[in-house]
């Protein structure tokens, strides 16, 4: 591969890529054809790449299997478009400096980005490794995206994970439990004085989640928050009074409790019964002494908490998340990115991979 230097030159063809990764649809689970685009986008520079599912990886030149590894990680996957949308999702539009298309803010500003700063840096005899994965199903936390990838990729110490911060930076992010719950009554017509309405019993139990307090309060994720977002009856005949009730609880966690805690908690609170979709999306924290958030601090950029998901998540290895865009676009209709914001999240990209102290 020829080196690239040149911010511009790397910016330029950063959109390109971004416009034909615009052009390729990547819903969850869908993503072979941009995976595809993408090694050939690899291959054309004469860069190997690896492929699991739909996962593409690849690491740098002089990649040092003892050394120091920093991961670079987006995704490659997008939701479908909402009803809200004018223009073509699938139709790349640059407009007074913003470019359009579904997922060009979440997360392809951030995808392109970083590779853009992997390329950088691709034939420099670092002192650390570098690995750039374009992982899938992170829209919907899969098991075939991260998961399944860092069961073979190699020993990783920490990474940056490319989301729309408006490159600011997430040291830390709340995990998510999400419970289905079931109050149990039993069935009676609904004329006279017989069985025990479920629904009662579910609204009880709602009223108490309402009321529920957790005690440890983050410093950068606040409190855990609780919110029952589906609640439903099988029973549809309005004479029957109801033995069953169903409703689901979204819980963001911070990282003073494990989602186990969580779940013992809201058992002894309330009286239907709870079962948990998933104890895989666990809350993150890095420390602040660690070599990417030091770097992060000499060049200014601002720390925070993020309430959101992304594959930080999924990562048994301190991580940080950062970049181009605004989470306030995601899965909205006629989502769009900055060109500015683009060309700024390869500079800063770059200038944080510099100022690692390795």
């Amino acid at each position: 591969m020829t080196e690239i230097k040149d911010i511009d030159v790397l910016t330029t063809e950063a959109i390109a890529l971004l416009k034909l990764l615009i052009k390729t649809p990547a819903y969850s689970r869908e993503e072979d054809k941009r995976a595809h685009e993408l090694q050939t986008f690899f291959a054309y520079k004469d860069i190997p790449t690896q492929r699991h599912h739909n996962n593409v990886w690849a690491t740098n030149l002089h990649y040092n299997e003892v050394a120091y590894t920093l991961l670079l990680n987006s995704h490659l996957d997008t939701v479908k478009p909402n009803a809200g949308y004018t223009l073509n999702p699938f139709e790349p539009l640059v407009k007074e400096g913003k470019l359009y298309g579904l997922g060009s803010n979440d997360a392809g500003g951030a995808l392109v980005s970083l590779l853009a700063a992997f390329l950088y840096f691709y034939n420099d005899p670092l002192p650390f490794n570098i690995i750039f994965a374009a992982s899938a199903e992170e829209e919907i936390s899969g098991t075939g995206g991260m998961e399944s990838l860092l069961n073979i990729l190699p020993k990783i110490e920490t990474a940056i994970v490319g989301e729309p911060t408006k490159m600011n930076v997430a040291i830390a992010e709340k995990g998510l439990v999400v419970l289905d719950c079931k109050a149990k009554g039993k069935s009676g017509h609904a004329a006279r004085d017989e069985g025990t309405n479920a629904i009662t019993i579910a609204m009880n139990d709602i009223q108490k989640l309402n009321q529920l307090a957790f005690e440890k309060k983050s410093a950068w994720l606040d409190s855990v928050h609780i919110a029952v977002t589906v609640i439903e009856s099988p029973n549809k005949a309005h004479n029957v009074v109801p033995d069953e009730c169903n409703f689901t609880i979204d819980i963001r966690v911070n990282e003073l409790y494990t989602l186990e805690e969580i779940i013992a908690i809201i058992k002894a609170n309330i009286q239907s019964e709870v079962r948990p979709r998933s104890l895989r999306l666990k809350p993150s924290f890095i420390q602040e002494n660690n070599k990417l958030v030091v770097a992060a601090k000499h060049l200014g950029l601002p720390l925070y908490g993020s309430p959101t998901l992304s594959d930080m998540a999924l990562m048994n290895f301190p991580a940080i998340k950062i970049g181009p865009g605004d989470s306030a676009r995601s899965h909205s209709a006629d989502e769009y990115i900055l060109l500015s914001e683009i060309s700024a999240g390869i500079k800063t990209y770059i200038e944080l991979i510099k100022n690692i102290p390795i």
